[in-house]
């Protein structure tokens, strides 16, 4: 396959246009924040390249994008989700309900969730246990479960400094949010030994059942304003950390290596989060990132299987290509990920 190596300008952030050509001769896409970028590179690629129109690119978050995926099959309906987690059980079948049966799902690498905040401001060191500590709704303080008394990051650990706690974390409709409340949030809750209070307060017929109210209450977060929920992408956090110095912010990794004149990264458990980090799995808060294809639009709607391809082609997410530039990690896997895509092997099943 022939590639044009796109400039550093060609990388920018910037989504393609959403504005849809009056026939449906644009694949078009929706979803993750974190995946945006990515997506956004490889479709102006992708126009240059091929001899299809440039796919319309749109965000809006994983929940939102699976979502519309969902809707059913037509030209009405959206080509491709992006997500930062996989497709959920209940995703799947809201799928299949409206005739969504063929879906193809496509990883593209992995990436990290960082916590930065203003170049200027404080460093940290973080562990799950300190920012369960910070945002949770209820901690544990002498053996009982009490509100959040903790208003200042001295308070959570006094090895930090005496600055008023103020987090910036995606809302509850990117895939980001579910990966930092199960990672970070859930982890903290049980190294604290709060789960296991949780658990024996939980309410529920089956142990699995009780298990699960546990988790969600968890991962419950405080709502007295220390802990801001963005529905917004990581712009909307970044402005928010440059009108509040002291804040702390929620980012994809590839987001912050591309804003280190504005933001500076905490470890999380003693690991600086990096592409190499990542990588080997030593840096504890990363995920693999996917997009997904409605099998029964291609030969349908121009150029749909051929952007998948193109997308997971080794000169595009290959860890020479522009997405490892911009700060994905490359799979180690992608000549798999290359012939389930040629092939259109679907989920659940291989035709």
């Amino acid at each position: 396959m022939s590639f044009v190596k796109l400039t550093a300008s060609a990388l920018a952030i910037s989504a393609v246009s959403a504005t849809a050509a009056a026939a449906r001769d644009q694949v078009q896409v929706a979803g993750s924040s974190t995946v945006l970028p990515y997506a956004s590179i490889v479709a102006e690629a992708f126009g240059e390249n091929f001899d299809f129109p440039t796919p319309v690119v749109e965000s809006g978050g994983s929940s939102a994008g699976l979502k519309r995926f969902c809707e059913g099959v037509g030209e009405n309906t959206i080509d491709v989700a992006n997500a930062s987690r996989k497709i959920k059980d209940k995703e799947l079948k809201a799928c299949a309900e409206n005739g969504v049966t063929d879906i193809i799902e496509v990883r593209i690498g992995y990436d990290g969730i960082v916590f930065a905040s203003d170049i200027n401001a404080n460093g940290y060191e973080y562990t799950p246990t300190d920012w369960f500590l910070a945002l949770s709704d209820k901690i544990l303080v002498d053996g009982q479960l009490v509100d959040n008394p903790n208003q200042t990051w001295a308070d959570v650990n006094a090895s930090f400094p005496a600055v008023d706690i103020q987090a910036f974390v995606p809302g509850t409709k990117h895939g980001t949010r579910e990966v930092f409340e199960d990672k970070v949030i859930l982890a903290g809750c049980e190294a604290t030994g709060a789960f296991e209070h949780l658990l024996a307060q939980a309410e529920g017929d089956t142990d699995k059942a009780k298990h699960k109210a546990a988790e969600k209450a968890c991962i419950a977060l405080r709502t007295d304003g220390k802990s801001v929920d963005i529905d917004g992408d990581y712009t909307e956090t970044l402005a928010r950390i440059e009108s509040n110095k002291d804040g702390i912010g929620v980012f994809g990794l590839a987001f912050y290596e591309n804003n280190t004149d504005k933001l500076q990264v905490a470890t999380m458990s003693g690991i600086v989060p990096s592409t190499e980090s990542i990588a080997t799995g030593e840096y504890p808060v990363s995920r693999p990132l996917f997009f997904y294809v409605k099998k029964a639009h291609i030969g349908v709607i121009p150029g749909l299987k051929e952007y998948a391809e193109f997308f997971v082609a080794d000169e595009v997410a290959g860890e020479d290509g522009p997405l490892a530039e911009y700060g994905l990690v490359s799979d180690p896997e992608l000549e798999g990920t290359q012939e389930a895509v040629a092939n259109e092997d679907v989920m659940g099943g291989n035709s």
